[in-house]
């Protein structure tokens, strides 16, 4: 019995540091060569605009990308406005690659308004991570190279080859990065079959995935009419045009805006048109003339379109109601971006069983014990719809669950255990894409 208990106790501190090196859930949480500790590092760096500094991001990245041996490339095709573009080659890479996609840039944030400075990636003793671009998206953009960084631990080689992209200026429309990455002849080169790029949190245990994003168009509104003095009653006169107008536009936003409150449609499946300036008056030394009536007035308008809309329509609705030429009206569309892809469909990505890449995906994240909830349209804009302008399939994900919604928002933060979830996620989801042989039939399309 001696002998036997001896030999139990030589046992177990020989082996002790074998059995304390192996990684259990939150042994990631503390130290200082850790994913969290990657994370901040990468979140202190600002690029939030309005002057994004790129250089010290794709600096850091490129080092993270070195450290497990990722082939690098740094592509300019704006001065100043770098893509860096990371490769994991896989063992067929005739194959259509896989793209992981994440924008570097982030929003303005206004530190008074935050419970921390929000560039420093300050970690709360409940383990809440706050920084500008904690969830948008410097979170996919590590958990990105996480992934594979414990793939290649486990010896794991992909079959297809697996991209990174890390691109600029997706706040400010993405028409400098990721518009022109994917029409260089560098992302031709790629061969790239299938793009997942960023999503959003969900407030539920179910994640979310969208296969659209809706289109922005800035629509401007400028009346005209015959100045005179502010007691003066006469029909036509710049206010009362421009009142028309408006008031024409909150009609039909209250009839989109119906259709969501009575559960018939999700705010991003209808169109939105939302009223953001209204200039006109004539400047006084105490504000305005109020004894005057000014003889132009204008009123812009954020519009967002869902991916079925027929622009057709909308515009002959803007010309015939909204902004009639009769009431010495003019207007100005300005689209900001892709509604159709180049074979005129409409910029969606299937997700049904005709797309083998959606149920690669689907399976991919039940294996890690996770769910979906139904498919959606973003209401906002990513870098996406130029993938799927190209007939590229391309789903926005991010995996955050039980997280609130605080992208562009007042002390945005992630938390930490739902930021190492989300590395597990995307390993499974890597494996499964890239390991995936069902032959693709370039016949059937895979966006629309």
């Amino acid at each position: 019995m001696a002998n036997h208990q001896f030999l139990s106790m030589l046992l177990f501190v020989l082996f002790m540091p074998f059995i304390l090196s192996i990684p259990t859930p939150g042994s990631y949480l503390e130290g200082d060569d850790s994913p969290i500790v990657r994370f901040q590092q990468y979140l202190r760096i600002n690029t939030a605009h309005p002057n994004p500094n790129y250089i010290p991001a794709v600096s850091f990245l490129k080092t993270q990308a070195l450290s497990i041996s990722l082939q690098t490339r740094v592509l300019e095709f704006t001065p100043k406005k770098p893509v860096l573009l990371l490769t994991w080659s896989g063992s067929n890479p005739s194959l259509p690659s896989v793209l992981f996609n994440s924008h570097m840039d982030s929003v303005p944030a206004e530190p008074e308004k935050w419970l921390h400075p929000p560039f420093s990636a300050f970690k709360s003793p409940d383990g809440k991570i706050y920084a500008r671009g904690a969830q948008d998206d410097k979170c996919i953009a590590i958990q990105y190279l996480e992934a594979i960084r414990n793939l290649k631990a486990r010896n794991f080689r992909p079959t297809r080859t697996i991209h990174i992209s890390y691109v600029p200026d997706e706040e400010v429309g993405g028409f400098d990065g990721a518009a022109k990455f994917v029409g260089s002849k560098e992302f031709k080169e790629l061969n790239v079959g299938f793009v997942l790029d960023e999503g959003q949190a969900s407030i539920t245990d179910m994640y979310r995935v969208f296969y659209a994003d809706r289109s922005p168009w800035e629509l401007i509104i400028k009346a005209k009419g015959d100045p005179g003095h502010g007691s003066k009653m006469y029909d036509n006169s710049a206010m009362e045009n421009l009142m028309k107008s408006v008031e024409a536009v909150r009609e039909f936003r209250e009839s989109q805006f119906d259709k969501v409150k009575a559960g018939i449609a999700l705010n991003s499946e209808v169109i939105s048109v939302n009223p953001v300036y209204v200039k006109a008056g004539i400047p006084s030394s105490s504000g305005f003339m109020m004894n005057m009536q000014p003889s132009e007035a204008e009123a812009g308008f954020d519009c967002r379109l869902p991916p079925t809309t027929d622009p057709d329509l909308l515009k002959k609705r803007i010309a015939e109601q909204w902004a009639p030429s009769i009431r010495n009206i003019t207007y100005q569309i300005i689209e900001k971006g892709p509604i159709k892809d180049h074979n005129g469909r409409p910029l969606m990505t299937r997700t049904d069983e005709s797309n083998p890449w959606w149920s690669a995906f689907t399976q991919a994240i039940a294996a890690v014990g996770g769910k979906l909830g139904r498919p959606e349209i973003l209401s906002s804009t990513t870098d996406s719809r130029f993938i799927r302008q190209l007939g590229i399939p391309a789903l926005g994900f991010s995996p955050m669950t039980n997280t609130p919604i605080l992208l562009h928002d007042h002390n945005e933060f992630l938390q930490d255990k739902v930021f190492l979830k989300g590395i597990e996620v995307y390993e499974s989801i890597m494996i499964s894409l890239s390991s995936f042989l069902k032959d693709l039939d370039e016949s059937t399309p895979l966006n629309g």
